[in-house]
C-alpha cells in the first residue's frame, strides 16, 4: 500500500481582536450620537455626562462600591442583547451608548412605578422635598397615577436609628448608599437589609442596639429620598427657601469645605462640599452641628464695663473708648487661630505697629479626640495660617502655658485677647485675671472670658464675611459671605484697623481683600496665592451669595425678594 498523505482541515480564523483605540491612552465611545474621550476605567454615567445625556440613577455614588440594585440607569449598549446597568458596565473602544430609545424609556417608567407602589405619599410634609429624587424623576420619567389595588404596605415612620438619624422605612428605595457608606468609608459597618421581597427594610443590626458613628450625618446627605433625615434639622426649613454660600467648617484644623444653607441671617445646617484634598464628600457629625455657634450665644452688641456695670456700646464708640485705655500702656496680646487668614494679618500688624508689640500669646481651644478619618486633635481651624502670618510678620508666637505663668506672677496688667476660648477651663483662668487691670476681648461667643472683660466688641462670624483659612496640611481655602454681620458685630480685621485709627496708625483697608492684598506680601507662604480666582463656585462679586442649596441646582426662593435691605437685613456701609 502506498502511503497517502492527510491533508489537514484548514484552521478557523482567530475571532477579531478589540479594534485599535482612535485616542491612544484613551477609550472613545459614542452616547447617543455624540462621541465621547474618558480615560480607561470611567464609568458609564459618567462618560455620558459629557456628551451632555443624564443617566438616572439611585443607588450609584461615585465614591462608593458598585449596587447595581435600583435598575434605574438601564440603558441599551452596542455590546448586549439586553438592557445593561449603566453604573455596572465597563466602556470599551468603539461602544454604542444609547440612553433615550423607547425601550429605554418604557424600563424607567416600569422602575418609577415598581418604587412607588408602597411609597407613601408624603412629599407634603418630607424634609426631603425639593431635593429628592423620587419627585425629580417621577415628573420626568414616570408621571401617571399608581396601578396598585389594595392597601400600601406599612413599614415603620420614625425608626430612630440614632442622635442624629431617624428613619422612615416606607420611603426607603432600598439603593443600599447608606449601607456601603458605613462599610466602606466610616469603616463601621452598623447599618443592614434585613427581610426578604416586599419586607425588605434597611435598619441598624442587631449587635450595634443603635447607630453611634460620628459619620452618621454622611447618610442623610447620601439619601436620594426621603427615607434618612437628620433630626436636628428635621421639619425646620424648606429646602426651597434656603439660599447656601461655599465655606469651610472650623470644627478642627482638618478644615473641612463645607456649603452653609441659610435663610435671612440665621444658619441652618452644614452640609460637605466636594474636595478631593480634604474631606471629599464627607464630614463628620461634630462639625456638622457646630453651625449653631452662629446663632446662639452671639456677641450681638459690644460691651464697655465689668459685671454689673457693663452697659451696651455702638462698637465704634467701644473701640474709641479702648484706644484709651491702651495708650501709654504695657499691653500683653493674646490671639486664638480661630480666626480668618485676613483677621489674623489685621491684628498682627495692629499689634505689632500700633503697639510695639512683638510677642503674643497663643489661646484657642483646647485639644480634643482624633480619629482615622477626618478629625483631628486640635480643634482650631487656623493654627498654621496664625504660624505663616506671624513668622512673615516678625511676631513670636509664645505658648499658652507662657501666658497662664505671667498672669500668675502678676505680671500683667493690660491684656488684649482676640478670641474669647482657652485650652483650659474657662472659670479657671478668668481667676488668673484677678489681678489684670485691663481686660477687652475681641469675640464671636460669649464665654466666661467675655463676662469678666471691662471691654467686650462683638466680632463677626466667619460666614458673615469674605476670607481664607489654611487647614494642617497647608491647604489656604476661601469662604464666601453667606449674610451681613449680625446685630452690631464686625470682622476681626475691621475691629483691628480701626483700633489702629483711633492710635494714630496708618492702616488702610476697607474690605478683607483688601487686607490680604495689602499684607499677604509679607507672607511667603501667602503671597502667591490667587486670593479672587480662588473663590468657589466662580463668583467674585461680594455680597449675598445667590448658590442653590437645592438639588439639581433649584434656585432658592429667597433670590426674587429683591437686594437684601428688601428682607429686612442691613448691609454694611460699601456693599
Amino acid at each position: 500500500m502506498s502511503d497517502e498523505k492527510k491533508t489537514e482541515a484548514p484552521k478557523p480564523a482567530p475571532p477579531p481582536g478589540p479594534p485599535p483605540p482612535k485616542n491612544p491612552g484613551f477609550v472613545t465611545l459614542t452616547v447617543d450620537g455624540h462621541e465621547v474621550v474618558v480615560k480607561p476605567g470611567t464609568n458609564l454615567i459618567e462618560a455620558a455626562k459629557k456628551a451632555g445625556s443624564e443617566i438616572p440613577y439611585y443607588c450609584y455614588h461615585p465614591r462608593l462600591s458598585i449596587a447595581a440594585n435600583c435598575r434605574m440607569c438601564l440603558v441599551e449598549t452596542s455590546t448586549a442583547p439586553k438592557l445593561v446597568p449603566a453604573c455596572q458596565q465597563g466602556i470599551t473602544e468603539g461602544m454604542v451608548v444609547k440612553t433615550n430609545t423607547d425601550k429605554v424609556k418604557a424600563q424607567q417608567k416600569s422602575v418609577m412605578e415598581f418604587l412607588l407602589l408602597n411609597h407613601p405619599v408624603d412629599c407634603s410634609i418630607c424634609d426631603q422635598a425639593g431635593e429628592c429624587k423620587l419627585q425629580d424623576y417621577y415628573m420626568r420619567y414616570d408621571f401617571k397615577p399608581s396601578r396598585l389595588e389594595g392597601t400600601k404596605i406599612l413599614r415603620n415612620k420614625r425608626k430612630v436609628l440614632g442622635d442624629l438619624v431617624v428613619l422612615d422605612q416606607e420611603r426607603c428605595v432600598l439603593c443600599t448608599r447608606c449601607v456601603r457608606f458605613m462599610e466602606e468609608v466610616a469603616k463601621e459597618p452598623q447599618l443592614g437589609v434585613f427581610g426578604r421581597g416586599s419586607h425588605e427594610v434597611v435598619d441598624v443590626a442587631p449587635h450595634y442596639g443603635k447607630l453611634d458613628s460620628n459619620y452618621s450625618g454622611n447618610i442623610v446627605d447620601l439619601c436620594p429620598v426621603g427615607a434618612l433625615l437628620n433630626r436636628d434639622f428635621r421639619f425646620r426649613a424648606r429646602a426651597w427657601f434656603l439660599s447656601a454660600a461655599p465655606s469651610v467648617c472650623t470644627g478642627c484644623s482638618r478644615g473641612c469645605s463645607i456649603n452653609v444653607d441659610f435663610m435671612g441671617q440665621d444658619t441652618y445646617r452644614f452640609r460637605p462640599r466636594e474636595n478631593d484634598a480634604i474631606n471629599k464628600s464627607w464630614m463628620c457629625d461634630q462639625g456638622r452641628l457646630s453651625y449653631k455657634q452662629l446663632n446662639q450665644k452671639r456677641l450681638l452688641q459690644s460691651l464697655v464695663g465689668k459685671g454689673q456695670d457693663s452697659k451696651e456700646t455702638p462698637t465704634l464708640a467701644a473701640l474709641g473708648q479702648l484706644a484709651t485705655a491702651l495708650k501709654g500702656m504695657s499691653v500683653t496680646v493674646a490671639i486664638a487661630p480661630t480666626f480668618s487668614n485676613e483677621d489674623l494679618m489685621a491684628v498682627l500688624a495692629f499689634v505689632r505697629d500700633g503697639l510695639s508689640v512683638k510677642q503674643v500669646y497663643v489661646t484657642g481651644r483646647a485639644a480634643g479626640q482624633a480619629d482615622n478619618f477626618l478629625v483631628t486633635a486640635d480643634k482650631n481651624p487656623n493654627r498654621k495660617g496664625l504660624e505663616w502670618i506671624a513668622k512673615g510678620f516678625g511676631v513670636e508666637l509664645k505658648a499658652f502655658s507662657e501666658l497662664t505663668t505671667a498672669l500668675d506672677k502678676g505680671q500683667v496688667s493690660t491684656l488684649l485677647a482676640f478670641g474669647g476660648d482657652v485650652p483650659e477651663d474657662g472659670e479657671t483662668f478668668v481667676k488668673r485675671l484677678s489681678g489684670v487691670k485691663t481686660v477687652a476681648v475681641v469675640a464671636t461667643n460669649e464665654t466666661a472670658l467675655t463676662a469678666a472683660a471691662s471691654f467686650v466688641l462683638g466680632a463677626s462670624s466667619h460666614v458673615e464675611d469674605e476670607g481664607t483659612f489654611t487647614q494642617e496640611g497647608g491647604i489656604t481655602q476661601r469662604v464666601r459671605r453667606a449674610y451681613p454681620p449680625k446685630g452690631d458685630s464686625y470682622p476681626a480685621w475691621k475691629l483691628a484697623v480701626e483700633l489702629a485709627k483711633a492710635l494714630g496708625l496708618e492702616l488702610k483697608a476697607a474690605s478683607s481683600r483688601e487686607v490680604f492684598k495689602s499684607l499677604s506680601a509679607a507672607v511667603p507662604e501667602l503671597k502667591d496665592y490667587a486670593w479672587d480666582k480662588s473663590a468657589p463656585m466662580n463668583q467674585s462679586r461680594p455680597g449675598i451669595s445667590t448658590m442653590a442649596s437645592g438639588a439639581d441646582g433649584r434656585p432658592p426662593g429667597w433670590r426674587e425678594q429683591g437686594v437684601p435691605s428688601v428682607r429686612g437685613l442691613t448691609l454694611p456701609k460699601g456693599t
